[in-house]
């Protein structure tokens, strides 16, 4: 439905009016309504920007030094105590860490050309913030994580809140709140819902109970906490997209969880503190790790590579952050199975009022559409001054696509996959000198706080018990944000 550099906005497909500039409420840039963007305790610019305080004017990440984007251990460190294999939150976090309180040393290896891993955002040569592995939102409910991020940027206010292209009655697209709320309703359905209560009175309507005692299967559960209306118009074919799976195939797990909101609450997340960095989230990894002289820093290094040629330094331990299944590929067993996201980015130079669509994320459930849904960054308060003061007149939007290859992004959740990973965590509790955190190591869809938050425990392990190793089971930390 969308040509690039076509001037139309996905509103006029459902014949809403076009609000002028980025999402936003009365609040402001970034914020949702009054009621619900009080309840945000991030109420004012916060936090600590080290680098910006000694003068940095750049929106965009530093330039490297050439040793560090050299690929070549040859002028690293020899000997140290920590090699830490990848540069995003888990690795960034146990280095920072580890330094700090302890004075260890680390050498971090990452064999993109970056920091930041999937975190990593930049300046485009027209001037926009945008995300290289799709959109990143922060959002937590712990305190000891807002705490700690605090140090490394400063952050700002921002309710995330996401839009869909859904088809009512009558067949016709309309942009209605997703997660469904008491306007979603309304707006499909002709509903009059006007209370909690009379929400709560439409779900009790529309819920189809299981055959059995309990839900079989993803479809089951979802219509049983949804009904029919909206799942098939909303989660069925959204998740035959994310997952290449109708929800009939899924755990019932996967759409147990699907949100059923009563209130007017548009929100995405329900957390108590929601922010974005003010100058993105490289900036974040470049106050951890560029000028510690503890740390010392290898992009471009492949570690199996190097590994295989015997060119590693001496290590005390070893912090490693990739794909389990990677790390013991000699084992000769199956590949855990992940999905991945292509994107499609798309510069469109003359969008009405500047923009391309009413949010910055816009989802696409029907199964019409081959991508998942859009996301257009000029929407963000966090993007630099001249986009904010319209100085920029085009801007960037990315279509997502659900892929099976491709960088790993979400672990498909079925009970071979988990037996699998089973295997792999016994073989890697067998492994002397090595700690395996992060998302990709645990075969779990970690959030950002929850991320830095296992990386946290990690090192309190070491700090109290002389061994780096997690506290808690992956799983213990709560579903993630990724597809549901």
């Amino acid at each position: 439905p969308f040509l690039p550099g076509h001037r139309r906005r996905c509103g006029e497909y459902s014949g809403q009016p076009m609000p002028k500039g980025p999402f936003k409420s009365s609040v402001g840039v970034g914020r949702a309504e009054p009621e619900w963007a009080s309840l945000n305790l991030v109420k004012e610019t916060v936090g600590i920007d080290s680098i910006e305080e000694k003068g940095e004017k750049s929106e965009a990440p530093l330039d490297l030094p050439a040793d560090v984007k050299s690929g070549n251990l040859e002028t690293a460190p020899k000997k140290v105590d920590l090699l830490i294999v990848g540069a995003g939150l888990s690795g960034a976090v146990i280095a920072e860490r580890a330094s700090k309180e302890q004075g260890l040393t680390s050498l971090v290896i990452d064999v993109r050309d970056h920091i930041g891993g999937n975190c990593y955002d930049y300046v485009d040569e027209h001037g926009i913030r945008t995300s290289k592995y799709g959109a990143h939102l922060f959002h937590t409910k712990f305190e000891r994580v807002w705490g700690y991020v605090q140090q490394f940027s400063r952050w700002i206010p921002f309710d995330h809140r996401v839009k869909g292209q859904v088809p009512d009655k009558d067949g016709v697209k309309r942009l209605v709140p997703i997660p469904p709320t008491q306007e979603t309703v309304n707006t499909l359905f002709g509903e009059t819902v006007a209370s909690e209560e009379e929400m709560q009175a439409w779900y009790d309507a529309e819920r189809v109970t299981p055959p059995g005692a309990e839900a079989a299967n993803g479809e089951e559960a979802a219509l049983s906490r949804v009904g029919p209306r909206l799942y098939e118009r909303i989660f069925k074919h959204y998740t035959k997209k994310q997952w290449d799976k109708y929800p009939a195939e899924l755990d019932a797990s996967v759409l147990m969880r699907l949100p059923c909101r009563t209130t007017t609450d548009d929100r995405y997340f329900g957390d108590q503190w929601q922010a974005l960095p003010l100058h993105g989230y490289t900036r974040i990894f470049e106050n951890m790790l560029l000028h510690d002289p503890n740390i010392t820093l290898r992009l471009g290094v492949d570690y199996f590579k190097e590994r295989a040629a015997g060119t590693l330094p001496d290590y005390g331990m070893l912090v490693y952050t990739g794909p389990i299944d990677a790390y013991f590929a000699q084992q000769g067993m199956p590949k855990l199975e992940y999905r991945s996201i292509r994107f499609e980015e798309v510069w469109v130079p003359e969008p009405e009022e500047g923009y391309f669509q009413e949010a910055m994320v816009v989802n696409y459930p029907s199964a019409d559409v081959p991508y998942t849904r859009i996301v257009e960054y000029k929407h963000v308060p966090n993007q630099p001054e001249a986009v904010k003061n319209g100085e920029v007149k085009g801007t960037l939007i990315a279509r997502e696509y659900s892929s099976a290859e491709g960088d790993p992004y979400y672990p498909v959740p079925n009970p071979e996959n988990r037996a699998l990973y089973e295997r792999y965590r016994a073989l890697a509790e067998a492994e002397d000198h090595v700690c395996f955190v992060g998302r990709l190591a645990s075969y779990k869809y970690f959030n950002m706080d929850q991320a830095i938050l296992n990386a946290l425990e990690i090192y309190d392990n070491y700090k109290e018990q002389g061994k780096f190793a997690p506290k808690r089971r992956p799983e213990e930390f709560g579903p993630g944000d990724g597809p549901k």
